[in-house]
């Protein structure tokens, strides 16, 4: 199946694939600022098939992760998309090998239409004038099968900059898919959405993350419970909690580094609530 068609797989924890296929390994991964440390010692394996989020107070070192991951920011330690190791490459070099992020404001060409946009983000070594001629019966089948997975088929001539904040952010994830992204790293996604924005974004990286390595930086702690099937909490640079929904809401170090201190964030005081009435409570509530 090519990347950019819908996934028939579900994500489950643990991944669907295994180390044969795509994975995302971190080691010793530290990110050092003016002599401050913002993440330390970090070891990541991210596979296939796993919709992993990543949790934790502002200033845990969240996106410092994923700007390192993609080349944003000089990390020291390894990090090896499927075995090769991307610490040193360009940003440009890292996405060329599947890696792909959206930020927490959509970056989407505004003017354009969605069709625009996606068939820029599909379009390398073609013109502009080209892509921006393209006429809708012109179709590719690989910008026709996203259009489809990100639900935005009947605005595909509407102009980004009209669209709603959640068809933004679908509309930057489609871009990525038709670049055949294998590894997708989304930064808050559904911040601002409404409830019914977060169903359908948490619907659609069900869809996508079958097929593929999707890491969730998330503060929604509805929406993560809903839709993850790994959770890794970080905590002051470094990883506190690893596991299941189930098993991070019961670990004794989440409840004791976050239960009603102000350092610990309000995304996680729920956590270590609910905790105290059983691990499964939340979980099997919100599926």
């Amino acid at each position: 199946m090519s990347g950019t068609e819908t996934s028939t797989m579900e994500p489950v924890a643990g991944g669907n694939a295994g180390m044969e296929s795509d994975y995302l390994q971190v080691r010793g991964l530290s990110v050092e600022f003016d002599g401050f440390k913002a993440v330390s010692n970090v070891d990541l394996t991210l596979l296939q098939g796993d919709l992993r989020f990543l949790i934790g107070p502002n200033g845990a070192g969240k996106t410092t992760i994923i700007d390192a991951i993609t080349g944003l920011v000089k990390p020291t330690g390894s990090i090896q998309k499927s075995g090769v190791e991307l610490v040193g490459r360009k940003v440009h070099q890292i996405a060329r090998l599947g890696v792909g992020r959206t930020f927490q404001t959509a970056s989407v060409f505004e003017e354009l239409s969605v069709l625009q946009n996606l068939d820029i983000a599909a379009g390398a070594g073609r013109s502009v004038w080209t892509m921006l001629r393209r006429r809708p019966a012109e179709i590719p089948e690989g910008i026709a099968e996203v259009l489809e997975t990100i639900g935005l088929q009947d605005l595909r001539d509407t102009p980004a900059g009209v669209l709603a904040h959640g068809q933004k952010q679908w509309l930057e994830i489609g871009m990525l898919l038709v670049q055949n992204a294998s590894v997708l790293l989304l930064d808050e996604p559904v911040a601002g959405m409404s409830h019914e924005e977060r169903e359908e974004t948490g619907n659609l990286l069900r869809r996508i993350g079958g097929e593929r390595t999707v890491v969730v930086v998330e503060h929604d702690m509805d929406f993560m419970r809903a839709f993850a099937t790994s959770v890794t909490v970080l905590a002051r640079g470094q990883v506190l909690a690893e596991g299941s929904v189930a098993e991070v809401q019961a670990n004794p170090k989440v409840q004791e580094v976050y239960l009603g201190t102000a350092a610990g964030g309000e995304e996680l005081e729920e956590i270590a609530a609910e905790s105290a009435d059983g691990p499964t409570a939340s979980t099997e509530k919100k599926g």
